[in-house]
């Protein structure tokens, strides 16, 4: 009885150790930036959609992002809109601050922007 409880502890270590070993390989790095808007009042859709596609637009600005995504299936809290962009790593997202393509983008989003929240998520 001794062994056997032996090996199954054994083997549960051995199934543990695997699956953590295994997990820690295949989490991403990348970091993902969500933000939830709540546009001003008086904002009209053209603008929403030029904001939306500066938004689209970004990967190509600055290396760091890796993809982005504009279409709102649904949002809470009072906000109309959601994105996500998603930066290569946390040093990506550090460096996305201030960074000419930010400010690029930030010309057309700011000034329509009444209030955002944003989340930043990773591994």
């Amino acid at each position: 009885m001794k062994k056997f409880v032996t090996i199954l502890f054994a083997s549960i270590l051995v199934a543990f150790s695997a699956n953590t070993t295994l997990s820690a390989q295949t989490a991403p790095k990348s970091v993902i930036h969500v933000v939830t808007v709540k546009w001003k009042s008086d904002v009209t859709p053209k603008q929403i959609e030029a904001a939306l596609d500066g938004v689209k637009a970004l990967p190509k600005a600055y290396p760091g992002i890796t993809r982005v995504w504009t279409k709102s299936i649904k949002v809470q809290g009072g906000k109309a809109n959601a994105f996500v962009m998603e930066f290569k790593d946390e040093a990506a997202l550090k460096d996305y601050a201030d960074s000419p393509a930010q400010k690029k983008w930030y010309e057309v989003y700011l000034p329509i922007r009444e209030e955002s929240t944003t989340f930043d998520i990773t591994n």
